[in-house]
C-alpha cells in the first residue's frame, strides 16, 4: 500500500536568519518519515537557502509541484521564520490538496536577532493572504509547534486523516442497488445535488440482482469460495445449506457490481423482496463488505453511506449505520443504537451468530436467514449523518462512546448502549433539523478531522448539534 505523501514547502524572508531554514528542512523530513509518511521536497539549490521568498521563486515551486501532480496528498507549509506571503501564494494557489500551516516557536534565551523567528506573527500574514485569495488551508493547535515534538506528530496524523477524507470524498462512485423502500421517505436524496459534490450515484434495479443470482450455478467456483469466506467470518452453523448458498451468490453478485462499475461505496435495498423472493436477509453480507473496507449501508440510506465512507477514510476502520432505537432505562444520556445485523465484526464485542430475521419469521417463517446477531463493543466513537436539501449536502458530527452496559439476551439484532453527552438536546436538534432515524458511527474521535474536511475542502454545510 502506497504511503501517504506530503509535498514540503519552506518559506523565507530576506532579512530573517537564513540558517534557520536549513534546520527546518532537516526537521520536517525527519518528522514526516518518523511518522511513517513519505515526502516530496524541491531541490535545495533550486532557490536561495532551499526556501521560497519571491514571486519568481514561488512560480518555480508552483511548476515543480505541478510536475508532481497526483503524487502528493497534501502540502505542509513550513514557516521556520516570518516568511513572505507573496511567494507562498504564487507557489500554492493551485495546489488542489489540503495545506497544513506549521510555524516554528521561539525559544526563551534565543531571542536575539540571529535566532529569533517571529513565525508566531508571520503565520497570520500567510493565513490572512490565503484567506483573501480563497486558498483553503488547515490550522491546528498550538499556533506554533516544533516539528520534532509529539504535539506536531498528533497534528500530522490528524492532517493525514483530513487528506484521506478529502481525497476519497472529492470524487467517488456510490452504488444504489434497489429503489427506496416505499414506506421510507426518510432516506430520500437528490442525485443532482450529490453530483455537484463529486458524488456519482449509479442506480441498479433490484430485479436485475435477483436475476443475476438466479443465473449463478450452485457449483460456481466463486460462490463456493465465498461460502468458505463467510463461514470463516462469522457463525453460520444455524443457517440451512440452501440459504447459505443463496447468501453466497448474492455476495458474489454485489462484488460484480462493485468491480464493473468501480463502486467505492454501496447502499442496498435489504427488504422485503430479498426475503420474499430469495428467502434471505442480506445483513451479514453488509457486515462482511464493511469489514473488507467497502462501505455499505442498508435500507437505501445513501447519505448514511456518505458519512460512513468519510469516517472509514479518517479512521481506517469499518463504520456502521444504526437506528436511534431505544431508551436505556431512565438514563437520559444513554440510548441503544441498533440494526438487525449489518454491523462489521470489527465493531462487535464477539463473534456474531447468523440467525433468521425475527421480524420476517413472525409472518413468513424461513424467509429471513442472514442477520448477524451480537453486541457492539465498548469504544470511543464519532457519529455523523446527513441529507440533501435545496442543492446542499447538510451533515452533523459529534462524539460519544459505546459502553459495556448489558442488553438483555432476548434483544434481537446487533445493538450497543451509547453514552452521549447532552443527548436530549442533541435529539431535539436532530428532530427539528430534518435528520433521519439513522446515525452512522465510527471508531475513535474524528469530529475535528471531519469538520475540517467537510467545511474547508468539500463544501458541505455543517449543522452544529453540540451547542
Amino acid at each position: 500500500m502506497k504511503k501517504q505523501t506530503f509535498a514540503l514547502y519552506f518559506g523565507n524572508r530576506g532579512f530573517m536568519p537564513a540558517e534557520l531554514i536549513e534546520g527546518a528542512r532537516e526537521d520536517m523530513v525527519k518528522a514526516v518519515t518518523d511518522a511513517g509518511y513519505d515526502y516530496l521536497i524541491m531541490d535545495k539549490d533550486a532557490t536561495r537557502y532551499g526556501a521560497v521568498e519571491t514571486r519568481d521563486e514561488g512560480r518555480l515551486y508552483h511548476d515543480w509541484l505541478k510536475s508532481h501532480e497526483g503524487e502528493y496528498d497534501g502540502v505542509i507549509l513550513c514557516m521556520p521564520i516570518f516568511i513572505d506571503e507573496n511567494g507562498a501564494v504564487a507557489a500554492l494557489q493551485d495546489a488542489g490538496v489540503p495545506i497544513l500551516m506549521q510555524a516554528y516557536p521561539d525559544t526563551i534565551g534565543k531571542m536575539d536577532f540571529k535566532h529569533r523567528r517571529d513565525a508566531y506573527c508571520g503565520k497570520f500574514s500567510v493565513t490572512d493572504v490565503f484567506y483573501q485569495y480563497q486558498i483553503p488551508f488547515t490550522v491546528m493547535k498550538p499556533h506554533v509547534v516544533d516539528p520534532l515534538t509529539p504535539k506536531f506528530r498528533e497534528n500530522l496524523d490528524d492532517f493525514a486523516a483530513i487528506c484521506r477524507v478529502v481525497k476519497g470524498m472529492k470524487r467517488f462512485n456510490l452504488g444504489c442497488i434497489g429503489a427506496r423502500t416505499t414506506a421510507f421517505k426518510t432516506v430520500r436524496f437528490d442525485e443532482v445535488t450529490l453530483q455537484r459534490y463529486g458524488i456519482n450515484v449509479e442506480s441498479f434495479d433490484l430485479s436485475e440482482l435477483v436475476f443475476k443470482v438466479g443465473q449463478k450455478a450452485d457449483d460456481d467456483a466463486k460462490v463456493l469460495a465465498r461460502i468458505e469466506d463467510l463461514k470463516a467470518y462469522t457463525d453460520f452453523t444455524l443457517v440451512p445449506e440452501k440459504n447459505m448458498l443463496t447468501l453466497a451468490k448474492i455476495s458474489v453478485v454485489i462484488d460484480e457490481y462493485i468491480d464493473e462499475y468501480h463502486l467505492d461505496a454501496v447502499t442496498l435495498r435489504c427488504w422485503n423482496e430479498m426475503e420474499t423472493i430469495l428467502r434471505v436477509c442480506p445483513c451479514v453480507l453488509i457486515s462482511y463488505l464493511n469489514d473488507r473496507g467497502i462501505v455499505c449501508s442498508c435500507e437505501i440510506d445513501l447519505t448514511s453511506a456518505i458519512t460512513m465512507r468519510a469516517m472509514a477514510l479518517a479512521s481506517g476502520k469499518p463504520t456502521a449505520c444504526l437506528d436511534w432505537n431505544n431508551n436505556y432505562g431512565d438514563d437520559e444520556n444513554k440510548v441503544i443504537l441498533f440494526h438487525c445485523g449489518p454491523v462489521a465484526q470489527t465493531l462487535m464485542a464477539g463473534k456474531g451468530t447468523v440467525t433468521e430475521h425475527k421480524m420476517f419469521a413472525k409472518g413468513d417463517p424461513g424467509s429471513g436467514w442472514g442477520t448477524n446477531e451480537g453486541r457492539i463493543a465498548a469504544f470511543d466513537m464519532t457519529m455523523s449523518n446527513g441529507f440533501t436539501e435545496d442543492g446542499k449536502l447538510k451533515v452533523y458530527t459529534s462524539e460519544a462512546k459505546f459502553t459495556s452496559d448489558p442488553i438483555e439476551k432476548e434483544f434481537f439484532g446487533c445493538g450497543g448502549v451509547a453514552e452521549i453527552p447532552n443527548l436530549q438536546d442533541k435529539l431535539i436538534r436532530l428532530a427539528k433539523g430534518g435528520f433521519k432515524h439513522h446515525t452512522t458511527v465510527g471508531m475513535g474521535h474524528m469530529k475535528a478531522i471531519l469538520d475540517e474536511a467537510f467545511t474547508t475542502y468539500l463544501g458541505y454545510e455543517l449543522i452544529d448539534i453540540d451547542n
